[in-house]
């Protein structure tokens, strides 16, 4: 009894209690957790046990998660190797969750932690001990399991009272001993919301009408003394507050409303008022989506299985419809042979054409817009836009409601048949696709071309004229080097070197220039920045066809031919910008 400790081990108590019901007393269950845990520490002194400086209380929390304060405190003291034996007053304290129990012992064993509950005898090193831990925590899990249906029980035969049994108080009401008592103050600004709404006829007008004249949501003071609220009101804010049965004095439980204790702030004839409205909303709203210029909205997904969402942008008074891909709205990492965003006319023209050809029109007459819609939502379910076709799923319809097939289109199943399944088999349409995004180094142009603009043509051409200039200098000796071409230009050595290589470019592509038949779409950067040595390569980069004798030409050092409408000397004092 009298020989030396030869090592100290550093304990640390853990308390819990799952309500805050006496917690303001003096000495609680907290407090007796922890001295019952104290005196066991006490008793093992001779075997160096030493408690450390610091409390591991968490009063008010449940023991079903590991999401408390003091608990995950312990657990970082626990991982920096500042605690060797750990202590409970029972294994219910530290959780009563066996998966959480689990990880909690494998994390003790990689940081060498001994764990004990002082009213039960256990010995985590051992297997038996192990064993008797993990029963008695199921039973602990079996018990935390029955709480919570007796809980929900109550809370659901108190609502079919119509009592309150506690969560957020609305707009109107207060809490008080546990009773619902109404706030005259704040029952006028629900009055008058209820009013303003039919007034207003939409919620968003009415949201705007409400922050213009200062009416803000409900304030509410949190248990642990943060305050929340007290902002301006939101559209779905609004939305839940016009439909909560709460203010006629009703109480909705699992979809059924029954007759509550409090008192009503809206009369039943003002609230059934703005629920008609809410519900004309509604259908209009319904109306509106089925009338928009997207077909294919709520149908058509990626390769990947990614929602595809109609937009559009406006340009010169022009409006440009695509369908873009969720994992692009939400910054997601595209996967392989999918499309971030497509063309919606050219999708849904290839869509429809698929269609009238499975489902034959009538004597040829050529299909209305509103026909389309029909054809599309009875008998399309689902468009897969893949890397190489699209997919078109179809509905599985009843026989005697699917209408006649071409006979050319008909598959070997449904000829024969006089009422064919319309959701038998997939259409699948060959596509190529929107041309991949730019790579540096290289131009994507239309496969066609189209007329240059002259502006810009001018603009190409007098770079191209100061290019040759600068060449020309460098080869003559009239300049050292691209730096004092820089300077006498007034620009930066790095725009020299940018345009210098267009003193490089293929003579088919200067005609094409002057001829004004160069790809409408043509840049002086783009151009400069994508210019290998080779001509048939820069005529194939932008576009031009490629012919014979010039494929044979192989690399050029230079462009041997002259810019008869520019010359270098008016190149050096053009006003043009470049």
């Amino acid at each position: 009894m009298n020989a030396p400790i030869t090592k100290l081990l550093r304990c640390a108590i853990y308390t819990r209690k799952s309500t805050d019901h006496n917690l303001d007393l003096a000495f609680n269950s907290l407090a007796a957790q922890r001295e019952a845990c104290e005196a066991y520490i006490k008793s093992q002194s001779h075997e160096g046990w030493r408690l450390i400086p610091g409390r591991y209380d968490d009063g008010a929390f449940s023991g079903a998660s590991l999401d408390r304060p003091a608990l995950q405190t312990l657990l970082s003291d626990v991982r920096a190797h500042k605690i060797d034996v750990m202590l409970v007053y029972k294994v219910d304290r530290l959780t009563r969750s066996l998966t959480d129990f689990a990880k909690l012992i494998e994390l003790f064993d990689a940081c060498n932690v001994s764990f004990v509950s002082v009213t039960q005898s256990f010995n985590t090193s051992s297997s038996m001990g192990r064993l008797t831990l993990n029963v008695l925590l199921s039973f602990a899990q079996f018990e935390r399991e029955v709480i919570g249906e007796r809980v929900r029980d109550k809370i659901a035969a108190s609502k079919r009272k119509g009592i309150w049994v506690g969560g957020p108080v609305p707009l109107g009401y207060a809490a008080v001993d546990k009773k619902i008592c109404v706030v005259p103050a704040e029952a006028e600004t629900v009055r008058a919301i209820f009013a303003r709404y039919l007034e207003h006829g939409s919620v968003r007008a009415l949201a705007e009408d409400l922050d213009r004249e200062g009416i803000r949501t409900k304030v509410r003071q949190l248990t642990r003394g943060r305050t929340v609220g007290g902002g301006p009101f939101g559209v779905g804010a609004l939305a839940h507050l016009l439909g909560n049965r709460f203010y006629i004095g009703e109480v909705v439980y699992r979809g059924h409303a029954y007759r509550g204790e409090h008192e009503a702030i809206i009369d039943r004839a003002l609230f059934d008022d703005v629920q008609g409205r809410l519900a004309a909303q509604a259908v209009a709203r319904r109306c509106r989506s089925r009338g928009t210029s997207a077909l294919l909205t709520g149908r058509i997904v990626d390769a990947a299985g990614n929602l595809m969402t109609p937009t559009h942008t406006n340009k010169r008074g022009a409006r440009y419809r695509y369908y873009v891909s969720h994992s692009a709205l939400q910054k997601r990492n595209q996967p392989t042979g999918s499309f971030q965003r497509i063309p919606a006319p050219e999708v849904e023209e290839l869509v429809l054409a698929a269609l009238r050809k499975r489902f034959r029109e009538p004597q040829g007459i050529q299909v209305s817009s509103d026909d389309d819609r029909d054809l599309v939502e009875h008998y399309l379910e689902r468009v897969v836009v893949g890397t190489h076709e699209i997919t078109l799923r179809l509905r599985r319809i009843a026989a005697q409601d699917a209408p006649e097939l071409d006979p050319c289109n008909a598959t070997e199943n449904e000829v024969g048949s006089e009422r064919p399944i319309a959701g038998v088999g997939t259409i699948a349409i060959p596509w190529t696709g929107p041309a991949p995004p730019a790579v540096k180094g290289v131009l994507h142009l239309p496969a066609h071309n189209t007329l240059t603009k002259p502006g810009r043509r001018d603009v190409i051409l007098v770079a191209i004229a100061k290019a040759r200039k600068w060449m020309d200098d460098l080869v003559h000796g009239r300049a050292e080097s691209l730096a004092v071409s820089a300077r006498h230009e007034g620009k930066a050595e790095r725009h020299i070197r940018l345009l210098a290589p267009l003193a490089f470019l293929s003579p088919r592509i200067i005609s094409a220039l002057l001829d004004g038949t160069a790809p409408a779409n043509l840049t002086v950067t783009a151009l400069a920045r994508a210019l290998p040595y080779s001509w048939a390569e820069q005529e194939r980069r932008i576009g031009l066809p490629v012919e014979p004798s010039q494929a044979a030409a192989g690399n050029a050092v230079r462009c041997s031919s002259t810019i008869s409408n520019v010359s270098p000397e008016a190149a050096s004092t053009a006003a043009l910008p470049v």
